[in-house]
């Protein structure tokens, strides 16, 4: 889970499936008694939804293009506080793109594009292009989940927009992000503090279901991606019997959810980062990085080194920027959750840069260079951070003494040098008030569709395979030898996008669990919407 497309996916993503899928009718399926609403709660279940414009004003550039796209957007009124249903509310803002084959109509299926505080808000269009001829037959919703985007803001006014650093290479590094963190928290509490404890997964699962009870579905179907699957395995934990189909993309182990999820996956990224290294070897008259796996990963960690003791200024003019060693990484990261040629270059390109500005050498940066380096160095993306983390602190506890935190990197680094301080790193929930629920449980079955690749770098193939332990009922879609977060729609991978259309086509799972060659499929794709995802 990284924080690339934090920044926004900068086009629409819209391609061809190889195989179109016929209208087949939808599976007959037991319909739930109408469910029984806590007290108070009734109004916000049966709210009438005023569709209209998605466009706030002429320059919103992403409501008029939905608007083109014939979507439809409203506001959905919640409680801010479920235990307390007449006191405030706060509203969730939901896009509808309505089915066009409405005599095979199969009902609508919400969007959750990962995060936490990734929006949805716009995805419905390319939803719908992915989806081929099932698109036809779902009301395609996306929503912004509370706090997040056009739903009730909430921004700490952070110095920056992520908390995503690493610890450095000593510990005066590591006390410096102990200052940062602790002032990030202090800041979130002096700003929001009426609210923060509004903000969790479980809360995000009760506006689900009643944008679920608004659109009129007694059932609803769900894709999740990312911190999206743990989304959709709470929901189906906290409202069994209201879901159709499910798919769950990316997945987390809902055991292993919170601060420190990135410690599961530390082995992953270095195995990609690796992998990295050896595409860029073969590019050396390009990247100039090394000949070998070797050299290429001997110049990152020179490159880390030299940041450590001096920082290493990049671009020109207003996109100035100087990363040391708790910054360097964090590039790193960020670019490698997927292995394609094109997000291969583009993390190249970025490398070379860091490489030449270290030499000596001038630099200009690409715009989406900069905009990833104003995302860890400038408030400019302030609400995505506070957002992300107030859902993460809001969920599980963190430790909070931060020789906890100390003892785990300087055990990380002789198997994950360049890595492990940065997933081991403190963050501001180490300073955070403590959750007001315990984290869910998963209790019950659930008949959802998995989807994971072998060598996902943010959310791990292990993860995935515990959820689908955790859900009996469920199967596993497997995309083997892939280093790739988030997989349906973005990777083009023909067999993974059948697999997937087939199902929200059917409603039948597969008989068995399948796996899909990697290179089934033209794999072009370099942003995603799960990448916006930390924890």
């Amino acid at each position: 889970m990284t924080s690339a497309s934090a920044l926004r996916r900068a086009s629409a993503v819209g391609l061809a499936l190889a195989v179109c899928l016929g209208a087949a009718p939808a599976t007959a399926t037991a319909v739930p008694s109408k469910p029984k609403y806590a007290s108070g709660l009734h109004r916000y279940y049966n709210q009438p939804l005023s569709w209209g414009s998605c466009a706030d004003g002429p320059d919103d550039t992403v409501g008029r293009g939905l608007d083109a796209a014939d979507v439809q957007c409203t506001d959905v009124t919640v409680p801010l506080d479920y235990t307390a249903p007449r006191g405030r509310t706060i509203t969730v803002a939901i896009s509808r793109l309505k089915a066009t084959d409405t005599r095979h109509r199969i009902g609508s299926i919400l969007l959750n594009n990962g995060g936490p505080g990734g929006t949805a808000f716009e995805s419905p269009p390319e939803f719908h292009a992915w989806m081929k001829k099932t698109g036809r037959r779902y009301d395609i919703v996306g929503f912004d989940p509370r706090f997040v985007g056009r739903s009730t803001p909430l921004d700490c006014g952070w110095p920056v927009g992520t908390t995503l650093s690493s610890a450095g290479l000593d510990r005066a590094a590591f006390e410096r992000q102990v200052v940062l963190q602790k002032d990030l928290a202090a800041k979130c509490r002096a700003t929001d503090a009426a609210v923060l404890p509004h903000v969790s997964t479980r809360n995000t699962a009760r506006d689900m279901d009643v944008i679920r009870g608004a659109l009129g579905e007694r059932k609803i179907s769900y894709f999740g991606y990312s911190y999206g699957t743990y989304l959709g395995t709470v929901y189906t934990q906290m409202f069994p019997g209201r879901t159709d189909r499910m798919v769950l993309d990316g997945a987390i182990d809902p055991r292993k959810f919170g601060t420190r999820l990135l410690r599961e996956a530390v082995g992953e990224n270095e195995q990609a980062l690796a992998d990295w290294a050896a595409w860029a070897a073969v590019r050396n008259d390009t990247y100039g990085l090394g000949r070998t796996r070797g050299q290429v990963l001997a110049t990152i960690d020179r490159l880390i080194e030299q940041s450590a003791s001096r920082p290493i200024t990049v671009g020109t003019g207003p996109d100035t920027f100087h990363l040391d060693d708790s910054l360097v990484p964090f590039v790193l990261v960020a670019g490698i959750d997927s292995d394609t040629d094109a997000s291969r270059a583009t993390l190249g390109e970025q490398v070379s840069v860091l490489n030449r500005a270290a030499a000596g050498r001038p630099t200009r940066l690409s715009p989406q260079f900069a905009g990833i380096l104003r995302l860890v160095t400038t408030g400019e993306q302030s609400h995505h951070g506070s957002v992300q983390s107030a859902v993460i602190c809001g969920d599980v506890a963190a430790p909070r003494d931060p020789e906890v935190y100390w003892r785990d990197i300087e055990r990380s680094r002789a198997a994950h040098p360049r890595l492990g301080p940065l997933v081991n790193n403190i963050s501001p929930c180490a300073f955070w008030d403590r959750p007001r629920e315990k984290p869910t449980k998963v209790k019950r079955d659930a008949k959802v569709l998995i989807v994971s690749a072998t060598g996902d770098p943010r959310t791990t193939h292990t993860g995935a395979v515990a959820l689908h332990g955790l859900l009996p009922s469920s199967k596993l879609l497997t995309l083997k030898g892939a280093n790739r977060h988030a997989v349906y729609g973005l990777y083009e991978n023909a067999c993974v996008d059948n697999q997937v259309n087939r199902y929200l086509a059917t409603g039948k799972l597969p008989a068995t669990d399948k796996t899909c060659p990697q290179q089934d499929g033209r794999r072009k794709r370099t942003s995603d919407p799960a990448s916006g995802s930390q924890p």
